[in-house]
């Protein structure tokens, strides 16, 4: 083969070689496992007096950009991004709502508090949306904004009654759009969420059924 014709089959290869290389790149990403990220429940006050009540915590709903484990950020309001290399340990309403049953658990304030029933049907039953559960990144790209919103219902089971409903919606501000300081701002934001939820559920459960 001579030179000319060796030059010739090179050039014309290369692009496929290229390709091939960008292919197996793209698997090597691919196949690397995403960091995993959890919140913690915050710290809430034990009431004096605990209730005999069962409360089933039901999962909260949520669109599809937010019902996923990867974490968003948005650029706009319009643009649904996430976080490259991270997720959260399970998806946000599924978070949420563990959250939600640890934090109630740890007050004591009521006598039982799950995802199900422990019979047939419990005493109330909590529903929630999952409106906001992102950041936003700023103006001068340095920062993001975290924002969640949560809009809750009590409903007695026996005759399905909406006994209270509240939103309550939380921003945080982040030091940067890295990981680290977004996850970082998350667990504040969740938390002030979280002990304002609790504190308005005690109050608005009656006493008795």
């Amino acid at each position: 083969m001579t030179a000319k014709m060796r030059m010739f089959l090179t050039l014309f290869l290369l692009p496929f070689m290229i390709a091939g290389c960008e292919a197996i790149s793209a698997l090597d990403e691919a196949s690397r496992p995403l960091e995993v990220f959890e919140l913690q429940t915050p710290e809430i006050a034990r009431p004096g007096v605990s209730r005999d009540i069962e409360l089933v915590v039901e999962e909260p709903v949520a669109t599809g950009a937010l019902a996923t484990e990867r974490i968003m950020i948005r650029p706009s309001p319009l643009q649904a991004q996430y976080l490259p290399g991270v997720r959260w340990a399970d998806t946000a309403p599924v978070m949420l709502q563990t959250l939600l049953v640890r934090s109630l658990v740890e007050t004591g304030a009521l006598g039982s508090v799950g995802r199900s029933p422990v019979g047939s049907v419990a005493d109330f039953a909590l529903l929630s949306e999952l409106t906001d559960f992102q950041a936003e990144t700023t103006g001068d790209g340095n920062g993001a904004i975290i924002r969640v919103r949560v809009i809750f219902r009590l409903v007695r089971e026996s005759d399905a009654r909406v006994v209270a409903t509240r939103a309550f919606a939380v921003t945080q501000e982040a030091s940067g759009t890295d990981a680290n300081s977004v996850i970082a701002a998350f667990d504040r934001a969740t938390s002030r969420l979280l002990s304002g939820t609790v504190s308005w559920l005690i109050a608005s459960t009656p006493a008795s059924v």
